[in-house]
C-alpha cells in the first residue's frame, strides 16, 4: 500500500483565474455595449465585434461561474491513491478513475497551456457520469479532440505541472506491473 497523495485546490491561482475571466467578461460587454471603431475592414466589422463579445461574455461567464463554485469547496483538487486518481480539480471534474480503467497519461498544449490528458479504456462511461448538458459537450470535445475526455489541469492546484504529471506517470506505472 503505498502513500495517498492529497493536492489542494489553490485559492491565489483560482483568483487570478477569477479576476481575468471577469477581465474578459468586462471586455466583451464593452464590445457589445461600445463596440470600438476599429477602421480595419475585417476585424472592425460590426457583426464580428459583436459577435467576440456575446462570446466572450458567455465563455467566460461560465469560466467564472465554475471558478467561484470551487472557493467554498475544501475538497482536494486531486487524490492519487492505490485505487487511482480522484478528479475534483475542475469545472468538468470526473471523480474516481480506477488505475484499471487508465490506457496512457500524456501531455496536450492548447493556447500555451498544457494539461494532463487521461486516456481511459471505457471514454463514453465518463462523458454519461456528468449530469449538466455543458459538461458533457465539454467532455465530448475534448474526447474528439484528444482522444479522451479527461483532462487535468494543474491551473487550479498547488502544484507543479511537471512533478505533478511526473507523480502520475509514476504511480500509473507502478499500478500497471502488478
Amino acid at each position: 500500500m503505498t502513500e495517498q497523495i492529497e493536492i489542494p485546490l489553490s485559492k491565489n491561482k483560482l483568483t487570478l483565474m477569477l479576476i481575468g475571466s471577469l477581465a474578459f467578461i468586462a471586455a466583451g460587454l464593452w464590445f457589445v455595449i461600445k463596440p470600438p471603431t476599429i477602421s480595419n475592414p475585417i476585424i472592425g466589422n460590426p457583426t464580428l465585434i459583436l459577435t467576440v463579445g456575446i462570446a466572450a461574455i458567455l465563455f467566460f461567464g461560465l469560466c467564472a461561474f465554475y471558478l467561484a463554485k470551487k472557493f467554498p469547496d475544501k475538497t482536494p483538487g486531486l487524490i492519487i491513491n492505490d485505487n487511482g486518481v480522484i478528479d475534483n480539480s475542475g469545472g468538468v471534474s470526473v471523480g474516481l478513475i480506477p488505475w484499471s480503467d487508465i490506457k496512457a497519461i500524456t501531455i496536450e498544449t492548447a493556447a500555451n497551456q498544457r494539461f494532463i490528458i487521461v486516456k481511459v479504456k471505457n471514454p463514453d462511461e465518463y462523458i454519461n457520469r456528468q449530469k449538466g448538458f455543458i459538461k458533457k459537450k465539454a467532455m465530448q470535445m475534448n474526447y474528439n479532440t484528444y482522444g479522451s475526455p479527461i483532462s487535468i489541469s494543474a491551473n487550479g492546484l498547488k502544484c507543479n505541472f511537471d512533478e505533478l504529471y511526473k507523480t502520475l506517470q509514476d504511480r500509473f506505472n507502478n499500478n500497471n506491473k502488478a
